[in-house]
């Protein structure tokens, strides 16, 4: 010890500040280590995850896969044609619900779905419809393949973004976008809504299909790398991602034919509404996220999402099966008179880009994002760097100028988020509790813990049975120890 002592002494401090402050106050160099203990009651099931031996292969090819997926937009169809949808029949946001615990903007968006492809002719009447159940029926647009931003609600007559991943021949879809304020994804379905949703489908989506088929692919993840070096996050900024979109396409919408009248319609909605890109970030999302699905002993999750009730989550490891708990309310700004009493819990399939290192986790490439969602600058730059402490890897395709060109943090963990207890981070916007009032602002909000220890809770179950530990050797005995090769005698 004493020889110890005569060197310059090396501390490393976990825990409380108070012994390295006092170090640091005599100008004793110190290491601070920002330990934390696993979630209360998560303890055996971690430990029976992390002996998997399946976990460490399947998360490198998880990550592998998630790097390598591509997403180029391909086409632009109605809903009945990309996915069979029939009359009736509804996709929406998260996880499955049914109407009695549906929310507000989701129920809403249902009214307006409902109104808009001819099932009724009332508000009421269609509210009365889709609650007795008569000839209607929803289900999450995840299970088919796809997303929606906010309520998600796609109905047959509603046209979608496909896109392909080349390598795989995987695709994924999402709606267009309305823009902002009273639209069907928050939950609004006045006449002005349904309106617009009619002009989408005669006007907009049929000059978008047009201009893609002309121009037989356009890079989306190319697009996304770009945004991400310009400002955007992916989520609630994607005013570079509009625009580069916008210069794409409209070679093609001049040179289609249309009338002029509605080539310029259309070029004025796209480039009008900052968020319209944000509908292919999202199925280029479901893309990476598909590409590491269904990998037995995998921790990396694959889709966050919330219809308004409740946040769930599914795993590689698990499959398709869904762990929720309640959706929280997001924190963060209100538009005009609304406040957080308007607020409804957290809803939409948006969070798939928080899900592939975007969003929330990228909020250090787009600090003018806090005057949206709320919190400072410094607040966006800690919370990307926190997030590289629940992500297995990296994606260089989406580097983050202030962080020195770091990936953006990718493939969030289960066994990450319970051993250090850190929630992966969601900026979104806010929709109105009450059916038809719309968006009341944006915020930030983070999945509940409990989806989390419930997933690792299933991996526990579904990891294989541990070898038995061979017995000790005990010098002298003539007994093989389980496992051994040769029988252990101590030497005369």
């Amino acid at each position: 010890m004493t020889d110890l002592l005569r060197e310059e002494p090396r501390v490393v401090s976990a825990g409380v500040d108070l012994f390295a402050n006092a170090l640091a106050a005599q100008a004793v160099p110190v290491t601070t280590v920002d330990w934390r203990p696993p979630v209360a009651g998560t303890e055996d099931h971690l430990a029976r995850v992390l002996a998997d031996p399946r976990r460490p292969d399947a998360n490198a090819l998880a990550l592998s896969r998630m790097l390598a997926a591509g997403a180029d937009l391909v086409d632009v169809r109605p809903a009945r044609e990309v996915l069979g949808l029939e009359s009736g029949q509804f996709l929406h946001a998260g996880p499955p619900i049914t109407w009695e615990r549906a929310s507000g903007p989701l129920r809403g968006a249902l009214i307006g779905a409902a109104l808009f492809e001819g099932l009724a002719a009332t508000p009421s009447s269609a509210e009365a419809l889709l609650a007795a159940g008569d000839g209607v029926e929803w289900a999450p647009c995840h299970d088919s393949g796809g997303v929606g931003p906010m309520a998600g609600v796609v109905s047959p007559s509603m046209w979608l973004f496909e896109l392909r991943d080349e390598a795989t021949g995987r695709t994924a879809w999402c709606s267009l976008n309305e823009g902002l304020g009273t639209v069907l994804r928050y939950g609004a379905y006045g006449p002005d809504v349904v309106d617009r949703l009619r002009w989408m489908a005669s006007v907009l989506g049929p000059l978008l299909q047009a201009a893609v088929r002309r121009r037989e692919r356009i890079d989306v993840k190319g697009i996304i790398a770009q945004m991400v070096q310009m400002g955007d996050e992916g989520h609630n900024r994607n005013r570079a991602g509009t625009l580069m979109l916008l210069r794409d396409l409209l070679p093609a919408l001049v040179d289609g034919g249309a009338p002029s009248s509605d080539v310029a319609a259309v070029a004025e909605f796209v480039g009008g509404n900052d968020h319209f890109f944000l509908n292919l970030v999202m199925p280029a999302g479901k893309l990476q996220t598909s590409a590491a699905a269904d990998l037995p002993g995998c921790t990396v999750v694959t889709t966050m999402a919330r219809n308004g009730t409740d946040f769930g989550i599914q795993v590689s490891g698990t499959g398709g099966r869904w762990f929720t708990a309640p959706a929280s309310t997001p924190e963060g700004l209100y538009l005009g008179a609304f406040g957080p009493d308007d607020a409804n819990p957290d809803i939409g399939d948006s969070a798939i880009t928080e899900t592939i290192g975007l969003g929330g986790f990228a909020m250090a490439a787009a600090p003018a994002i806090v005057r949206f969602v709320g919190g400072s600058v410094p607040d966006a730059l800690a919370t990307s760097r926190l997030m590289y402490e629940i992500t297995i890897g990296e994606n260089p395709a989406y580097a983050i100028p202030i962080l020195e060109f770091r990936g953006a943090p990718t493939g969030i963990d289960v066994t990450l988020v319970t051993r250090t207890g850190v929630l992966p981070q969601i900026n979104t916007g806010i929709a109105g509790r009450v059916a038809g009032t719309g968006q009341v602002g944006a915020g930030l909000v983070q999945p509940p813990m409990e989806c989390f220890t419930s997933a690792l809770s299933a991996l526990a179950a579904a990891a294989p049975p541990l070898a038995p530990r061979p017995a000790p050797e005990v010098p002298g005995s003539p007994i093989r120890s389980a496992g051994a090769s040769h029988v252990s005698r101590r030497d005369g």
